[in-house]
């Protein structure tokens, strides 16, 4: 099978979670997800076989991958037409997903959005134009990409390309397809309303692929299904999000009584204050100075590592999340799911409060059962 690619709005500025940097393309940092080894063994259990199949079915989901990151290039190409930065490109076993610095437009959603596909059915065409030229058959079925048979790799990736466009094209979160729809139903409608069909069809394809799966039994299709229902839920849930939190300023959800650790402070002291309070992160100040954050799972890292009598200074992490209090607060979402647990809210270099995701969850489900926030 081929793999599937999505392409995420929300940007930020940190890395994704679980990710190794592997290489830059221009100028775009591609990162490889942990569960990419899962691909790389299959591709070595597949060229182990004895067959020539398996080394042609080798070659074609190499080929696929590199269809599946000019995919994502093309994203990033047109993105940048419309000025949005793409912060990064995570190539994950079943395709790629792209991330942008800031939610797009309806306009440019959908012209980035059919730049993916519109670069395999480039591809595509390359390829049948070159078999062409060199009377290479190019008649393959749908289940030589299960079962390529000595079909030539070159027919397959062309198949596969064609697959691959005419796929996420699909009206259906997470693909393509699903975003355009968005985009088109968002000059009518609520973003959240056209936001929540757009996931809806995408949960339906995938209970409909996963059931043929079963049925088949082509367990990939199972796996895949699995990928666009998780993917399709997602972006509903950051969709609510948004709606809850538009136009609200973070202020409105900080946590104003908290407590700090001074710099020469010790891991046995932040120990002490983790236990007799409910608070996991702490900024770390210096003189009149915010110089860090020490988290719990830092703290518990110092505390196995450097023993309770070590400096937080030691421990602490420097490069932290700082946000301004009359920030919208839909703005920072996507940033706090990749912070982590806290950010500082700060204001002229004072700090006022702290965003925590556990906090931040609990405003949510306030606000969507009606309660306003205190501003």
């Amino acid at each position: 099978m081929l793999p599937v690619q999505t392409l995420s709005h929300p940007g930020h500025q940190a890395a994704t979670s679980g990710t190794i940097k592997a290489f830059r393309v221009c100028g775009v940092p591609v990162r490889l997800h942990f569960t990419f080894i899962l691909l790389v063994v299959f591709i070595f259990v597949s060229v182990l076989g004895s067959a020539q199949s398996s080394s042609t079915y080798a070659i074609f989901l190499l080929g696929s991958l590199v269809s599946v990151l000019l995919h994502e290039l093309g994203h990033a190409l047109v993105a940048s037409r419309f000025g949005i930065r793409t912060t990064e490109i995570v190539m994950f076993p079943i395709g790629g997903l792209s991330r942008m610095d800031r939610p797009l437009p309806p306009t440019a959603e959908i012209c980035v959005a059919l730049a993916g596909p519109l670069v395999n059915l480039l591809l595509a065409t390359g390829i049948f134009c070159y078999m062409i030229s060199t009377h290479e058959a190019a008649v393959i079925k749908i289940a030589d990409l299960l079962h390529p048979n000595n079909k030539s790799p070159l027919a397959l990736l062309l198949f596969g390309n064609i697959l691959l466009a005419g796929f996420n094209l699909l009206p259906a979160f997470p693909m393509d397809g699903g975003r355009i729809l968005r985009a088109l139903l968002s000059y009518i409608r609520p973003e959240e309303e056209a936001t929540r069909t757009a996931a809806w069809m995408g949960r339906m394809l995938a209970i409909s692929m996963g059931l043929y799966g079963l049925l088949s039994p082509q367990f990939m299709l199972v796996f895949f299904a699995l990928f666009i229902y998780l993917g399709a839920a997602q972006e509903s849930v950051a969709a609510l999000g948004r709606s809850l939190t538009h136009g609200i300023p973070i202020r409105a959800a900080m946590i104003t009584e908290f407590h700090t650790l001074e710099h020469h402070s010790t891991i046995r002291d932040a120990a002490n204050l983790l236990l007799s309070t409910s608070q996991q992160d702490f900024p770390v100040i210096h003189g009149n100075q915010i110089v860090g954050l020490l988290g719990r799972n830092l703290l518990i890292r110092a505390i196995a590592s450097d023993g309770p009598d070590a400096y937080v200074a030691g421990s602490m992490d420097r490069d932290f999340l700082a946000l301004e209090p009359s920030a919208d607060l839909a703005e920072v979402l996507p940033l706090m799911a990749q912070a982590g647990r806290c950010a500082l809210v700060m204001e002229n270099g004072q700090l006022r409060g702290l965003l925590t995701t556990d906090n931040l969850s609990e405003f949510l489900l306030l606000r969507r059962f009606g309660m306003e926030p205190v501003v």
